[in-house]
């Protein structure tokens, strides 16, 4: 299995890394959206659930998304596809020998 991702496949994960960073942003804000809004708890309650969501998925985020380069583009890419940030379509636009260097780290 090749450790780089080849030029056509790098140019679709650059243009889709943007569009997979802002659903993860969107699914984050959504879960403190309900955090916020759950009046079962304390203000303080509440904060502290914030905080601990924001740290979480701080981390998370920087895992798959830090350090966008060639050499680890094909961990990236498989990273975003295990949690669903990317839609069958847009795997499509990866070539058949780019979707086969990752198909078996997406599930």
């Amino acid at each position: 299995m090749p450790h780089e991702i080849n030029e056509s496949d790098w140019k679709v994960l650059r243009r889709l890394h943007p569009v997979a960073l802002e659903r993860f942003c969107e699914r984050v804000l959504t879960e403190i959206g309900s955090v916020k809004n759950d009046d079962a708890r304390d203000f303080h309650e509440r904060y502290l659930n914030i905080f601990k969501i924001v740290e979480r998925h701080d981390r998370e985020m920087a895992r798959i998304f830090d350090d966008l380069k060639r050499s680890r583009a094909l961990t990236m890419l498989a990273q975003m596809c295990s949690v669903g940030l990317l839609t069958e379509n847009e795997l499509s636009g990866f070539s058949p020998a780019g979707n086969t260097s990752f198909a078996s780290k997406r599930r």
